[in-house]
């Protein structure tokens, strides 16, 4: 797995490898109209992260180290598809799994922009997939509690799914809030409530980046016109 990303990987078509990998992702968990995760979109996942810390040139040993752990997971994950396997505890564990790596992948992405210099492609690419990566995070936390609970996600009027849980999970990210899917419980509530916090935290942010990036790029062109 790792030869084929160093193929095709150099600093920015690794970001758009990631934002075309976050794309199968999210078509795949579009297509659930159940909460029972599937093995393939674990798989997916776990190449997301493996582009993640080519491209955001995490340490060595900590690639080494996630190298063994995400192709030991890939391939019980493969086992589980092919054979079909199911059951309550499977869907909690893929679910789980899931979610872990939806929460290191936008961190590593994070910690590697924060040292970085100036505006370019890279950063509203690197800024894009993170926030995408966010939302993924959230819908499959969302996807745990449903597993974890008998109660209905978001009520007795809408059918848990894990394609209701991804829809919920972005338009309160980017707090759209249509109204049609309400939390339910508590617990839904307050995780709800933590993503449009963490989603306006990101657009701040990001827009504070973009916009000091602007500027350092704008006072390097003048210093070079400077005679």
């Amino acid at each position: 797995m790792r030869a084929v990303v160093d193929a095709v990987w150099d600093r920015r078509s690794g970001y758009w490898l990631v934002l075309a990998l976050l794309i199968a992702a999210y078509a795949l968990c579009a297509a659930q109209d159940t909460t029972d995760p599937s093995p393939w979109v674990l798989v997916v996942q776990l190449v997301t992260v493996a582009v993640v810390l080519r491209v955001t040139e995490a340490h060595q040993k900590v690639q080494h180290t996630a190298w063994i752990i995400l192709s030991i997971a890939a391939a019980a994950t493969l086992v589980v598809a092919v054979l079909g396997l199911r059951g309550e505890a499977l869907d909690i564990a893929l679910s789980a799994a899931s979610a872990l790596a939806f929460l290191f992948a936008p961190a590593a992405i994070i910690r590697h922009q924060v040292h970085r210099r100036g505006l370019d492609i890279e950063a509203l690419l690197a800024a894009t997939a993170a926030y995408v990566l966010v939302g993924m995070f959230y819908a499959h936390a969302y996807n745990l509690v449903a597993l974890l609970t008998v109660a209905p996600t978001f009520g007795d009027q809408t059918v848990d799914s894990l394609s209701s849980q991804l829809f919920f999970s972005f338009t309160t990210l980017t707090t759209t809030g249509y109204g049609n899917m309400v939390p339910a419980s508590p617990g839904v509530q307050g995780i709800a409530v933590s993503e449009a916090i963490t989603g306006q935290l990101f657009l701040i942010t990001a827009v504070a980046r973009i916009m000091r990036g602007a500027r350092r790029s704008s006072r390097e062109a003048t210093t070079e016109e400077t005679p």
